[in-house]
């Protein structure tokens, strides 16, 4: 049997940044530190990425492709187990790179690069939601007045976008940790699910969806 190739040294980089980003927070990874964990000098780091902002770029690109690919698909969102998944997911791709979501401010403050396109994510996340508000109206399974989708929609962008800083604040040791993910998305994905209770279109829908959130088992 045929050994896989080894893979490139930049996506091993790239792998292993993301990890220790995730962990710790990009405000507390070094270059030397990421180096180190690589088994790899600082000038090998260096040719493949210059400095750490080339680092935190080429990471932010990758987040920005794969949570655009999800965000197109919120208009076909047709029910509530479409609606669940949907966010779940969404919740998933945050997940994913939450160093960016952690240390939001910091790296908006210190980086052109995120400073001019992640406010475009976020104007595509709103939009998705909105879309998805829309379609589940036009389903019949929401009612919502056309001048509550805007509101609803942002206050959804809301919660998605900073639900894990209030996951770090409430447990700053484990939050960011790998075994904290599936509680941690759980009860995003559930607060995020209960703003759309009170505009279901029928009590048998507002019960279907609290079995959805509760299947998470989680507290408030």
């Amino acid at each position: 049997m045929a050994k896989k190739a080894p893979r490139r040294t930049a996506e091993r980089i790239a792998s292993v940044t993301l990890d220790l980003f995730n962990r710790y927070g990009e405000p507390h990874v070094s270059t030397t530190m990421i180096s180190s964990e690589l088994g790899i000098s600082p000038g090998n780091l260096y040719y493949h990425f210059p400095s750490k902002d080339k680092l935190v770029n080429h990471l932010y690109d990758g987040f920005e492709a794969s949570m655009l690919g999800l965000l197109d698909a919120g208009g076909d969102v047709q029910d509530i187990e479409d609606a669940w998944f949907f966010l779940h997911t969404l919740f998933e791709k945050v997940w994913d790179h939450r160093f960016l979501y952690r240390d939001l401010n910091h790296l908006l403050s210190g980086n052109r690069h995120l400073e001019t396109r992640f406010h475009k994510v976020l104007e595509r996340k709103t939009h998705a939601l909105r879309q998805m508000l829309e379609s589940l109206s036009a389903a019949q399974v929401m009612h919502i007045a056309p001048d509550h989708v805007d509101t609803l929609s942002t206050s959804m962008t809301v919660v998605v976008t900073y639900w894990l800083s209030y996951e770090y604040v409430r447990d700053p040791r484990h939050a960011m940790e790998p075994e904290s993910a599936s509680q941690a998305m759980g009860r995003g994905a559930q607060h995020v699910l209960g703003l759309l209770t009170p505009y279901l279109s029928s009590a048998q829908l507002q019960q279907h969806l609290m079995a959805l959130t509760s299947a998470y088992g989680l507290g408030r």
